[in-house]
């Protein structure tokens, strides 16, 4: 892991592959002979070290190589090759081009430029129709090679990647942008800088959805007092379901998570049964957040009287692990939000779309409703680019002391 041989997409060639597994066991060998020498301990022979050793890097070296193979098989037929497009038309585009166009990872669909000049690529189109070319061809990768399309023509083609979920890359000294989540990799000894629009991605995304599956797991189990006296005394108060789950038509109430993917959503029912299309149409004028997409309802008629006392202190959102626990929310992350107020989001507001929603978040903890929804996608763009362990577990302890201080509806 230290060594970086666990990541998700390897960039390393198989003799270079061997040479660090080599290394890296002989590190280990050595600190465990190094520890025993110190400590005085030999629970077994030194022998063992020795075999130990050897057979960790036969099998290590077997598997690898089979893994290989596999992927290999795999992209002879097609599976998991990256498709890629270029942004520009120069001798480095080609050079770039004769180094991938034989490694079966990618299939080069072609370029975007405006220019018509002869070449071993195919132009798809002037730059004029990116959008165009980007949702016709679906591309999984764009590297941009062109300089002097202007700093605005650069923050379109990059804001466009990130909104669709396109990898971006571009040969440095192409353009000035301040990120701190880059990668850098050759090829054919040219560096090239990827732009990731969130660290939390290869050993981040397994650590967030490994403390996500845990926390919801413990939620689960030792609010479940707390949940089942919240549906009996759901129950004795008014008629309708415990979980809200269903739309007043009996179609699954849904939000949009990552990707823009909708996904089944679970809460704890705070309002009279069949009473949630009212915002858009009866009390419609009652909406105090105008300036946006959300709708928020000043004093809520729809709200029982348990349901004011479940929303002061989030009960209401407690169902919510279990989406959490099957993948669909994170512990930590952006507000999930209806489908009908997704449709009625701009570009930039779609970024917040990059990471799976979450129960609590930058926005919960830093004044909820009484945020504009510009700040909101600013607070959630921040974390996004952001994240680290640290700065959900701060958040998550900053949401219990919201949590118990209670909240105006």
């Amino acid at each position: 892991a230290f060594g970086k041989m666990y990541g998700l997409k390897s960039t390393f060639r198989f003799p270079q592959e061997i040479r660090k597994t080599v290394i890296l066991c002989g590190i280990w060998a050595t600190l465990m002979i190094t520890y025993f020498f110190f400590t005085r301990t030999f629970p077994f022979s030194r022998l063992a070290i020795l075999y130990s050793w050897a057979l960790t890097l036969v099998f290590l070296v077997i598997g690898r190589a089979l893994i290989r193979a596999i992927q290999k098989a795999f992209l002879r037929a097609g599976i998991g090759r990256r498709k890629l497009i270029f942004i520009g038309n120069n001798a480095i585009t080609s050079e770039i081009y004769k180094a991938l166009k034989n490694n079966q990872s990618y299939k080069i669909l072609g370029l975007i430029d405006d220019s018509k000049n002869s070449t071993d690529l195919k132009i798809l189109g002037p730059l004029s129709e990116l959008e165009e070319i980007i949702k016709k061809q679906k591309p999984d990768e764009i590297i941009q090679s062109k300089s002097g399309l202007g700093a605005k023509n650069d923050e379109e083609i990059l804001e466009f990647c990130e909104l669709n979920h396109v990898n971006y890359r571009f040969i440095p000294d192409l353009l000035e942008v301040r990120r701190t989540n880059i990668n850098v990799e050759t090829i054919s000894g040219i560096p090239i800088i990827n732009l990731k629009p969130t660290p939390l991605d290869g050993w981040g995304k397994v650590y967030k959805r490994l403390m996500d599956g845990i926390g919801s797991a413990l939620g689960l189990i030792i609010l479940s007092p707390v949940l089942l006296l919240t549906a009996f005394i759901i129950k004795l108060d008014s008629k309708g379901p415990v979980i809200f789950s269903k739309l007043d038509d009996g179609s699954p109430a849904k939000r949009i998570g990552q990707y823009g993917k909708p996904f089944r959503f679970y809460k704890f029912r705070s309002m009279k049964d069949k009473t949630d299309s009212l915002r858009y149409s009866q009390l419609a004028e009652n909406n105090l957040r105008k300036e946006g997409p959300l709708v928020k309802i000043a004093n809520d008629p729809r709200v029982t009287r348990v349901g004011k006392f479940i929303r002061k202190y989030s009960i209401d959102e407690l169902p919510q692990l279990w989406n959490v626990f099957v993948g669909n929310m994170s512990l930590v992350g952006p507000r999930p939000h209806f489908p009908e107020e997704v449709e009625k989001y701009q570009k930039h507001h779609r970024f917040v779309l990059t990471i799976k929603p979450g129960i609590s978040g930058l926005t919960q903890i830093s004044g909820r409703s009484d945020l504009s929804f510009e700040e909101e996608v600013k607070l959630d763009r921040y974390y996004i680019e952001n994240w680290s362990v640290l700065l959900d577990l701060k958040i998550t302890l900053k949401t219990l002391g919201v949590v118990l201080r209670g909240h105006k509806e």
